[in-house]
């Protein structure tokens, strides 16, 4: 994800949904949420943070989806790259 998604204020790293901690089904301890890409690149188990000079495709990215993924702007799969 570039810095410039990751950086935005309205996204959250969350520990707790409605005043009690995240379970392991719901991505405790501890996950992330990208609103503005409608979720699509939030993480469920966010175990570390690594900055990269160069991008580095992800598990998703590495099987056909999006590197970016904008909703809004039909970014699916990243034939449309």
């Amino acid at each position: 994800m570039a810095l410039a998604d990751f950086a935005r204020p309205d996204n959250l790293v969350a520990t707790h949904h409605d005043g009690e901690p995240l379970t392991p089904a719901h991505g405790g301890p501890v996950r992330l949420v990208v609103h503005h890409l409608y979720a699509w690149k939030s993480l469920k188990w966010l175990a570390d943070i690594e900055f990269r000079t160069s991008d580095e495709r992800g598990y998703w990215e590495e099987r056909g989806y999006h590197n970016r993924a904008d909703p809004w702007l039909e970014e699916r799969y990243s034939y449309q790259e």
